[in-house]
């Protein structure tokens, strides 16, 4: 049974802030730079390609977006960016490489004021606790179940709140979906 990414779509927007967070693409085993400069795969590179064009089909196009400064993230993101238009501003951040899931939460205490919807693409298991942490208890079991499991490469998690992002905490996202590459078409 397939996703309805219209539905997904419809859910999200029911909130005021939309919150999408996604690991990376896959990317090759290793670098000689080390893990920092590890690039895509091929079927990273695909990956990306096919969640950038859905999220721009179904309208859940960010207006801002935080981005770990690894190579494989910005592969990623540079591969989105080619169906999100000049909408959203982009920033990169050392720390969504290396600071951990506090520095994920960090990063939605300086959204700007007028961001409705943000976008945060980092690594797992940090991408994967910090969408936990934030989800709320009330969020559609079935949701948590697959969250708990974490996040394969070019999964994204859908959150919702009508509270502004420098007012999130613990537990207040209202999981809308965890999409895989696969659910993007």
């Amino acid at each position: 049974m397939g996703v309805n990414l219209n539905k997904v779509a419809k859910k999200a927007n029911a909130y005021q802030y939309q919150l999408i967070i996604m690991r990376h693409a896959k990317a090759e085993s290793g670098s000689s730079g080390g893990d920092i400069d590890r690039e895509l795969s091929e079927k990273g590179r695909r990956q990306a390609k096919k969640v950038g064009k859905a999220l721009a089909a179904i309208s859940l196009v960010p207006d801002q977006i935080r981005c770990s400064g690894a190579v494989r993230t910005r592969q990623t993101l540079e591969r989105m960016l080619k169906y999100f238009g000049d909408r959203p501003s982009v920033d990169y951040r050392q720390s969504l490489y290396d600071g951990g899931m506090q520095a994920l939460l960090d990063e939605l205490g300086h959204v700007k004021s007028k961001t409705r919807r943000l976008m945060i693409i980092g690594h797992d298991p940090t991408v994967s606790v910090a969408s936990q942490w934030l989800a709320s208890p009330d969020s559609d079991q079935a949701l948590l179940n697959i969250l708990g499991l974490g996040m394969s490469p070019a999964t994204v998690v859908i959150m919702g709140s009508d509270k502004p992002f420098e007012k999130w905490g613990i537990r207040d996202g209202d999981l809308v979906a965890v999409l895989t590459a696969k659910d993007c078409g």
